[in-house]
Order: structure tokens, then sequence, then C-alpha cells
């Protein structure tokens, strides 16, 4: 099989592609992503050149998209996104003209060379904030709340016209907050490694009880596969890791194993239009495609902590990130 990953360069397109190409022999990838702040030509150091091919490019550029394709490609899975909700609120365009325009780019030269498969990588954000119970379905409303999820949103809208206009093969996933390896550290999990490792404050947004539900990347890689496999076309899947926590007791938790005191936590203003609580129903996709999460939430955070500790040349900014 010949895939098209864009984003390939950022944290969960790079794990991903480790992952296919570590379980699939037979699978070729072309990586095509434009080196933004967050991408890193690190992530993908020591890869089989004869299965990964690299192309800088930019998916909002039509022929940039249509010659990577042109190569011969089979399956899309899209993961290029500008992603920072901050970001977003302080400069909307980037995500409009990225998340947007980039998606429908896709779609069009998808549609054009009758790929066989667009995998739209999405985020529970679409859904908006969620009270203290319950949690989304994949039919549940679409409610973004900051420019960010609003413009996943329209790219996932975009997907489902796509399928119902031209037939495209699309499906759409969701998923819940990812952690793990080789995450830009502008993130919470890896913001507050970084900076405890250094002994620097953990800003912490408001109250700090703003409760996310957390995904191991490898757990989420193992849910693109299964849906590659066996998805139905123009569906959608939630994807989540079933392990909710507030990021007070996040933060608590990562001073706690790194042996640092929770007096480093500093709280600050909150973010305008900060979400609550996300939470997602994963049972289609255990029910229709045999996924669940496979890593105990613990180990993994642990793991992952040891990660940034042990690789601190590659989230030094001034020794890693291209200008």
């Amino acid at each position: 099989m010949r895939l098209l990953i864009t984003g390939g360069a950022g944290f969960i397109g790079s794990n991903f592609i480790h992952y296919i190409l570590g379980e699939h022999q037979d699978w070729k990838i072309t990586n095509l992503d434009k080196l933004t702040y967050a991408g890193n030509p690190k992530n993908f150091e020591g890869l089989a050149e004869d299965r990964h091919l690299f192309v800088k490019g930019d998916i909002a550029d039509a022929d940039t998209v249509n010659t990577a394709i042109s190569k011969g490609i089979d399956v899309i899975v899209n993961f290029a996104a500008e992603s920072h909700v901050d970001r977003s609120i302080d400069d909307p365009a980037p995500f409009i003209e990225n998340n947007i325009k980039g998606t429908q780019v896709l779609l069009e030269a998808a549609r054009k060379h009758g790929i066989t498969q667009f995998i739209q990588v999405s985020t529970d954000e679409v859904y908006g904030s969620l009270g203290p119970a319950g949690v989304f379905h994949e039919d549940s409303p679409l409610a973004p709340n900051s420019p960010y999820s609003a413009s996943k949103a329209s790219a996932d809208l975009l997907c489902r016209a796509y399928f119902k206009t031209y037939g495209l093969p699309v499906i759409v996933t969701r998923c819940s907050n990812n952690f793990g390896p080789r995450q830009f550290p502008e993130k919470f999990i890896p913001v507050t490694i970084t900076c405890a490792l250094e002994n620097r404050p953990v800003p912490l947004y408001g109250d700090g009880l703003n409760v996310r539900d957390w995904l191991y990347v490898a757990d989420h890689c193992r849910a693109l596969e299964a849906v590659i496999l066996n998805g139905r076309e123009g569906e959608i899947y939630n994807i989540g890791g079933g392990r909710e926590l507030t990021n007070l007791e996040l933060a608590e938790e990562i001073l706690r194993q790194l042996g640092k005191p929770s007096s480093l936590i500093r709280h600050v203003n909150d973010r305008p239009g900060h979400d609550r609580r996300y939470a997602v129903d994963s049972g289609k996709i255990q029910r229709e495609l045999g996924w669940k999460p496979r890593y105990d939430f613990a180990r993994a955070l642990q793991e992952t902590i040891q990660w940034y500790a042990g690789n601190l040349g590659w989230w030094g900014k001034s020794e890693v990130w291209p200008s």
C-alpha cells in the first residue's frame, strides 16, 4: 500500500509513520510537510529511504499536492494542521488557510487522482465543551469554541460534503488529547515536563480544573491503522483514551514523578473561551474495528517523561527547530 501522510514531521504524524513502517514491511509512505515551527526533520531520521520519501511543501498549494499524489498514492492520511488553540486566538488566519483551504485542496486532488481512501484526522474539540457528566458521540452536534476547533469542524464538514457529493471515500476520526514522544513543547504535557526539568514555573490556566481525556499516541496510531484496514467510508470514529484528569491533577502527577515540588505550579489568567471538559465515547471503533487502548496510562506517562528527560537536544529550540 502507498500512503501520503501530510504533516508527517509533526507529533502524531511522525509517530504514525514510524509505527506503520514498523508494522507493514510492504507499505510505502510519501511524507508531505512544510516544516513549520512544530515540524522537526529529526522526527523521521533513520527511516528507510526506499520506503519513506519526504517532500517539503504546503497542503494548500495544489501544484505541490498533485505532484506528490501523482507519484502513486492509494491512501491519504491528513495530519497536517495548525493545532495550538492559543495561537489561533492570537491569529486565526493561518488556521483558516491550512486547516480549511489545505483540506479542500487535498480533497480535490484525491478526487482528481482516484484515491481509494482519505482519512481526515480531526479532534474532539469540534464538539465544544462538556459539563461534568456525559460523553461525546459521533452524532453529537458540532459546537467549536475556538478558531482552531472551528477550522477543524469546517474541514470535517468539507470531508462530509466530498463524500456525499462526489462519493469520495472519506473517513473522519476525532481523537482526544494525545501525549507521547516528539510533541512540540507548547502543549500541556511537554510544557509541564520541560519546565519542571529546568525548575521553571509550570503555567496552569485558571483554576486548573479543566478536564481532558488522555490518549497515548501509540494507541492513536493503532486506531488509525484499524481505520485504514477496515473502516467504513463516510463514517466518523471517535478515538479516546478513557483516562480523564484535571489539568491540575496531571501537572501534580508529572511533578511527583520528576521529584519536583508542586510549588512550581503557577496559575495564570485563563484562556478565552476555554472548554471545561472533553470526553468521547470510543464504543463505535471498538465494536466495529476491534480497537481499544492497549497502553496503561501511568506507564505511558512515565515513558513520555523519560523520553523528554533523555532528549534535551530534541526540545532545545536553538538546537532543533528550523528557522
